[in-house]
């Protein structure tokens, strides 16, 4: 009975304690530019509906091609506690995109970005700043190209820090919070252990 206590307590863990994941979709797209993050949001949706989602290890200056497309980017990450949390994103989006943080819309940049390494310029990459609460939260970019697909980026500077840092698997981000499925988990675990339990009195009366 300890080992299976053990093993549900160390998958409670491991659930609770992960870092960050990425997902991207790209689908095509042939349309022109807008001027609100719900547009680009709606079209991009309608864009990659369908379209497989794609793991990344790292999103660290990736060479994405979505020439004459659209790419939907979806980070999941955790936070340990409560602070103000920066966020940069090197794009190259010749119509243009948006930044969500937990669904709601940060930024919208309609002109043709292009970020080429460089954060210098800030209407060629995106850079919002939010006050976090300790949890769960989803970072969500999404924009369209219509020519040459360049390198892609996309970075945070936790609360408290002073440098940037890609986002990865192996970024150090823990959720504090576990997801509710999580707990249901590890209920369910010792369901089946008290059951067990409830079985051996039984056997040995």
């Amino acid at each position: 009975m300890k080992k299976s206590l053990a093993i549900i307590s160390l998958a409670f863990v491991a659930c609770a304690a992960s870092a960050s994941t990425i997902g991207i979709q790209t689908g095509s797209y042939s349309g022109g530019s807008f001027a609100t993050a719900s547009e680009y949001l709606n079209a991009v949706n309608a864009a990659v509906a369908g379209s497989a989602v794609t793991d990344l290890s790292s999103y660290d200056n990736l060479a994405i091609d979505i020439n004459g497309g659209a790419l939907k980017s979806t980070i999941n990450f955790g936070v340990a506690a409560a602070g103000n949390w920066s966020f940069r994103a090197g794009v190259d989006y010749g119509k243009g995109g948006a930044v969500f943080l937990d669904g709601v819309a940060l930024q919208t940049i309609s002109n043709n970005m292009w970020w080429g390494g460089s954060y210098s310029n800030p209407s060629q990459s995106f850079g919002v700043s939010s006050n976090l609460a300790a949890g769960n939260h989803t970072l969500t970019i999404v924009g369209m190209e219509d020519c040459c697909s360049g390198n892609q980026q996309v970075q945070f500077m936790a609360a408290g820090s002073t440098s940037f840092t890609s986002f990865s698997k192996t970024d150090g981000l823990v959720a504090a919070v576990p997801e509710p499925e999580t707990y249901a988990m590890l209920l369910a675990g010792l369901g089946l252990i008290g059951a067990a339990v409830k079985r051996r009195k039984a056997k040995q009366a």
